[in-house]
């Protein structure tokens, strides 16, 4: 029987840029993972803080190369949407490359206010301010307008927000409008529950906003949630959505931005394939034909990646406990994790991420499904992305085998409730930061330590 490093190697075009091995271990960005885990033990997560900056700057790259290529007479700006991650390090990570910011909610604002007092950025960041809003989240906002945030720009998601801010505001102010994208044909519901419907938009600028004294329109925003894919349902909402922008800038010279949102994939297979440059060109391309055929000036063009900016930076390590054959056929590796808790993506979603062992690459390899520790009969994994079906190195009860999920960088902490209390009281892992000392060196330092049982007593009440 073969190895699984030969499984692999035949299998991908292996080594890749993020992961080689190197006697018989993984190394992932040059990191040697079992070094880590000899150091921190598992279950344990991992942030490469340089692959955020790495993704950031590829992405400002290949639209400005298209906005070069095509002659565009816009600008792009890059936007981070801080739900995919608010942890302090990502947002400082982020900053170092001149990107600006995208909020969700209420406690974002403050987020803000901090990232302002520790120097990381100024009151002429975009501050672009997305979702429903309930009242301390117009009153933050306005908060940010207020203390002379000049890019603080609320996106209206109905007809009555705009209310606030007319009687809150001491200062004039930018306002964006949120379209309500028709979602696919397999949706349950036509259209998006967030925006204002098409029909309604020219109507209430000229209503509302066309004479207004305080506000200003100054952005179109729209988002998709399937993301950025080449295919007609993308093209079709893209082009429709321009088509209003062109409408509405007719009759409204201080529009002169559109925000596309996020959606950029992250590979979640050693079989990923995207070309990301082609898309960028191809969305300033379109925006540009419509714009032109139009007659009206072509747009500033925003986005806001989350995913993209920081899932590839994560990564979580777990050992396997022990190896049960539960009928004649089914094996089953038991972990020392949860994938409810730590990855609840792979439960609620079934979301696949490139899974790889740490060590053990010369064993024989064979078809296993992983199991997690809560007693949930759907805390489990048993195929991956461009597979059927989950193979792993045979189990060595003299050594343990160590695997890893990689590319959870985005989302998992805040679904499963990082800090919190979680399915079977199953602890939050220890988290450690990789980052690159002067001469290029990964160094690591720990972030969290594991939740202990006084955390957990407390939260529950159990302890004052």
């Amino acid at each position: 029987m073969k190895s699984y490093s030969d499984l692999i190697e035949q299998t991908f075009y292996f080594p890749t840029k993020e992961f080689r091995v190197e006697n018989d271990q993984l190394f992932f960005n040059n990191v040697n993972l079992m070094k880590i885990i000899k150091e921190y033990g598992t279950p344990l997560k991992l942030t490469y803080l340089p692959k955020i900056s790495e993704n950031i700057q590829y992405a400002k790259k290949i639209f400005n190369d298209a906005i070069t290529k095509l002659n565009y007479k816009g600008s792009y700006t890059y936007c981070y949407c801080t739900k995919s991650s608010h942890f302090q390090f990502v947002l400082a990570e982020g900053l170092k490359n001149d990107i600006h910011i995208e909020t969700s909610s209420a406690f974002d604002i403050p987020i803000v206010e901090s990232l302002l007092e520790s120097g990381h950025i100024k009151k002429d960041k975009f501050i672009i301010c997305n979702g429903f809003k309930r009242p301390l989240y117009l009153e933050n906002i306005t908060g940010l307008i207020n203390q002379g945030f000049k890019n603080c720009i609320p996106i209206l998601d109905n007809l009555t927000e705009l209310d606030y801010y007319e009687q809150n505001a001491e200062k004039d102010f930018k306002v964006g409008i949120r379209v309500a994208a028709d979602e696919e044909p397999n949706f349950a519901f036509y259209t998006s529950r967030l925006g204002i419907r098409y029909g309604d938009i020219i109507p209430f600028y000229k209503e509302r906003l066309a004479k207004n004294k305080k506000a200003k329109l100054k952005m179109l925003h729209y988002f998709i949630n399937t993301g950025i894919k080449d295919t007609a349902y993308y093209w079709s909402e893209l082009s429709r959505f321009i088509y209003m922008y062109c409408e509405l800038k007719k009759i409204c010279p201080d529009l002169d931005t559109i925000d596309i949102g996020g959606g950029f994939p992250i590979k979640n297979s050693l079989a990923f394939e995207y070309d990301y440059a082609y898309m960028a060109e191809q969305i300033v391309s379109n925006v540009q034909w419509i714009c032109h055929k139009n007659h009206v000036e072509v747009p500033n063009i925003f986005t806001e990646f989350g995913s993209f900016t920081v899932g590839e930076s994560g990564a979580i390590l777990y050992s396997v406990l022990n190896e049960k054959l539960q009928n004649d056929k089914e094996l089953w590796y038991m972990m020392d994790g949860s994938f409810i808790t730590h990855m609840p993506d792979v439960w609620g979603l079934n979301e696949k991420y490139i899974l790889l062992p740490v060590n053990h690459w010369d064993n024989n390899f064979h078809k296993v499904n992983i199991g997690g520790l809560t007693c949930d009969s759907m805390d489990y994994y048993d195929s991956e992305a461009h597979i059927a079906e989950v193979f792993l190195p045979k189990y060595d009860e003299e050594e343990t085998l160590y695997f890893g999920f990689f590319h959870t960088g985005a989302y998992q902490e805040s679904l499963g409730g990082y800090g919190g209390i979680q399915h079977c009281l199953i602890p939050a892992p220890k988290h450690v930061i990789i980052d690159l000392d002067e001469n290029g060196e990964p160094v690591h330092k720990l972030f969290a330590e594991e939740q202990n049982h006084e955390h957990m007593m407390k939260i529950l009440g159990y302890k004052p």
